[in-house]
């Protein structure tokens, strides 16, 4: 049987013939984030890296206003409800006929291997995009360049009309010659992070954000023999974990409420933010691991180290805020907040990359979510 040889990503980007792209990164298509960051960087005028698919639309659209012409948005397909509101109301022609060419990593694809998250969104990718009435072509390693632009020849006339199109990419469809490494000057590693939490929040209430944060706290659980029925794993919903916090705290409001989030996930919908510091629940202790990094999807960057946490803490209303760099930093701060009666902000500067290989969760997760809430239903 022949072997389909996969394709250079740069004959993608040559076919799509845009100067700008916007996305959040996906391990689907690494190799166009990659050929992105060797080719652009991040430069506000080609290529920019978005806090959510939603925010991604808006600068697809707000190009596509000033310049006339087609823009590109790369998401993996967990982030198609995040470009619902904005494709339906905004870009629809109905409404402002705004074009816009979608680059959609399958996660979840029918009959493949892949984690429970995926699942559900997987079935429903193509459906959806029906839905919006965005016309969509698959992309597999089988596909052509000669099919490939022979695709492209005929969207555009849909482009042209003010339409939106979509391609979906399958695993393994694409290549980049050189291997991009990205990295930052941090010494923490987020599992040693993580073990620090788990000794020192003991029979806590502990939940943890999508990727490898909920994975690496399985995996300490299992290696010290550890009942996981104090955590919530929030494997899919990124940027939902400090909600889900909020919600069980406010329920819960004898019991402290441990909230790991990573940056990327802070900066997806960080209105939540300003929510938890209205509320200001005593028993919350929320800490955003930051390695500037969607480290869980390639390591690409996140505009995390470039902003102030602490400050935008603060401004939500959050009563302590701090920001640690190491682990003697660390300790004293996760004691004072298991202590503090007081909701606590906790950033941890750490470095974007992982010490071990780590499993897929293959759990029974209805399971798991029955023996944590038989475990709250213990709980004041």
């Amino acid at each position: 049987m022949k072997k389909n040889k996969i394709m250079d990503v740069q004959i993608l980007t040559e076919i799509l013939g845009s100067d700008f792209y916007t996305g959040v990164p996906d391990i689907q298509l690494k190799a166009l984030c990659d050929y992105l960051m060797d080719k652009y960087g991040i430069d506000p005028k080609h290529h920019i890296i978005a806090a959510n698919e939603g925010n991604c639309t808006g600068l697809a659209a707000g190009y596509h206003l000033a310049t006339g012409r087609i823009p590109v948005v790369y998401l993996q397909n967990s982030g198609e409800g995040n470009i619902v509101n904005p494709v339906a109301s905004l870009l629809n022609d109905n409404v402002y006929a705004i074009p816009c060419i979608f680059i959609i990593g399958w996660r979840g694809e029918p009959g493949m291997n892949d984690e429970k998250q995926h699942i559900c969104q997987g079935k429903m990718t193509i459906k959806l995009l029906k839905y919006l009435d965005i016309k969509s072509y698959i992309i597999g390693p089988e596909t052509t360049e000669e099919e490939l632009r022979k695709k492209m020849d005929k969207f555009k006339s849909i482009l042209n009309a003010g339409k939106s199109i979509a391609f979906i990419i399958r695993k393994g469809t694409f290549s980049y010659s050189k291997n991009m490494k990205y990295s930052n000057n941090y010494t923490m590693f987020r599992e040693e992070v993580i073990e620090h939490i788990v000794k020192i929040s003991g029979e806590d209430i502990l939940l943890s954000t999508t990727g490898r944060t909920s994975r690496e706290l399985f995996e300490i659980r299992e290696i010290k023999s550890q009942s996981h029925k104090y955590d919530f794993l929030s494997v899919g919903g990124m940027g939902h974990n400090s909600s889900i916090a909020l919600g069980i705290a406010i329920n819960k409001p004898e019991s402290k409420v441990w909230c790991i989030d990573g940056d990327g996930s802070a900066l997806m919908h960080m209105g939540s933010m300003a929510v938890l510091g209205k509320h200001r629940p005593r028993n919350i202790i929320h800490i955003v691991i930051n390695n500037g990094a969607h480290e869980t999807v390639g390591g690409l960057p996140t505009v995390a180290s470039e902003i102030n946490f602490i400050e935008i803490a603060k401004g939500c209303g959050y009563p302590y805020t701090v920001c640690v760099e190491s682990f003697k930093q660390l300790d004293i701060e996760l004691m004072g907040a298991k202590k503090r009666n007081n909701l606590s902000f906790i950033e941890i500067k750490c470095f974007n990359g992982r010490k071990t290989l780590l499993r897929r969760l293959m759990t029974d997760s209805r399971r798991d979510k029955d023996i944590f809430m038989e475990y709250l239903n213990t709980l004041v």
